[in-house]
C-alpha cells in the first residue's frame, strides 16, 4: 500500500461509516445480535475514539519528534464505550479530526514517512507502517458495520395505536 493509498483509505473511512449508518435511530444504534457482538454505536464510538489519539501520535511523532508511542492502544483505545453524542455530532467529530489528519499527511514526504517509532509492544514501525495498520483496522471496521446493519432485525409494524381500553365493546 503507497503512501497515495493509506491517505485515500484513511480519509475515506469517515464517508463510508457515514454513508453506512446516517438512517440508524437510536434503537438500532443499540441492538446488539448477541453476547459477543459489539453495538452498531459502540463501534461507530470505537472509530470516533481513536480518530484525535490516531491524530495526536502521528502529530507528536511528526512535529515534536517523540520517537515512543503506544500505537495499538491509540488505535484501537477498546470496544465497552457507547456513543455519548448524537449520531450526526459524531460522525461531523470524526470527519473533522479525520480531515486534519489527512491534511498533515498530505505535506509529508519521504522522510516524514519513512520515520521510525518505537512501540513498547509493536517494536520499531515508521510512520507509514502506521498508517496503513490503522486504514487495515479502520477498514475492518467498516466492514462490520456493513455486515452488522444488513443484519439487523426489521421494524416491526403492530398496526395502529388503539386508545386505551378499546376491547371491542
Amino acid at each position: 500500500m503507497t503512501t497515495s493509498d493509506v491517505v485515500l483509505l484513511l480519509s475515506s473511512v469517515p464517508e463510508r461509516t457515514s454513508d453506512l449508518v446516517y438512517w440508524l435511530d437510536e434503537a438500532r444504534l443499540r441492538y446488539r445480535h448477541g453476547p459477543a457482538f459489539p453495538t452498531l454505536g459502540g463501534l461507530i464510538a470505537h472509530l470516533v475514539e481513536a480518530a484525535p489519539r490516531v491524530d495526536a501520535l502521528l502529530r507528536h511523532a511528526h512535529l515534536d519528534g517523540q520517537t515512543t508511542a503506544d500505537v495499538r492502544a491509540a488505535i484501537d483505545p477498546g470496544h465497552d464505550q457507547e456513543l455519548t453524542q448524537t449520531l450526526q455530532e459524531a460522525l461531523e467529530d470524526f470527519s473533522r479530526v479525520r480531515r486534519r489528519t489527512v491534511d498533515l499527511l498530505h505535506g509529508w514526504g519521504k522522510a516524514e514517512w519513512d520515520r521510525t517509532i518505537s512501540d513498547p509492544r509493536g517494536g520499531e514501525m515508521t510512520l507509514l507502517e502506521v498508517c496503513r495498520l490503522v486504514a487495515k483496522h479502520e477498514m475492518a471496521h467498516v466492514a462490520q458495520i456493513r455486515n452488522l446493519s444488513a443484519l439487523l432485525p426489521e421494524p416491526q409494524d403492530l398496526g395502529p395505536v388503539r386508545p386505551a381500553g378499546f376491547d371491542g365493546k
